[in-house]
């Protein structure tokens, strides 16, 4: 079974939704990192559940509609490497 390891980037991009979150209901910011660590986590069951992503090698995980969850994988090791807002410009070239 593969293991999850998360990036400084995807970290850093967590941390930073969470505490804009926070800014405004410190539970709603609490349930989002939950719903976000849960998904990441069942990827270790199914790394392949999620569609293929926009840059070449990638899959996207789509959390509460507003969320991507943006990794790679293979039988060793799934990498995640950004978390971000789907509003946001993504992929950036």
């Amino acid at each position: 079974m593969p293991v999850v390891d998360w990036r400084e980037t995807a970290r850093e991009d967590l941390l930073a939704i969470v505490t804009y979150i926070m800014d405004d209901n410190i539970e709603a910011a609490q349930r989002l990192k939950d719903d976000i660590e849960k998904n990441v986590a069942e990827l270790i069951h199914n790394p392949r559940m999620y569609k293929r992503g926009r840059v070449a090698g990638t899959r996207e995980m789509i959390v509460r509609t507003n969320y991507i969850v943006v990794y790679t994988e293979n039988s060793e090791k799934i990498s995640i490497l950004r978390v971000l807002h789907a509003a946001r410009n993504w992929p950036w070239v």
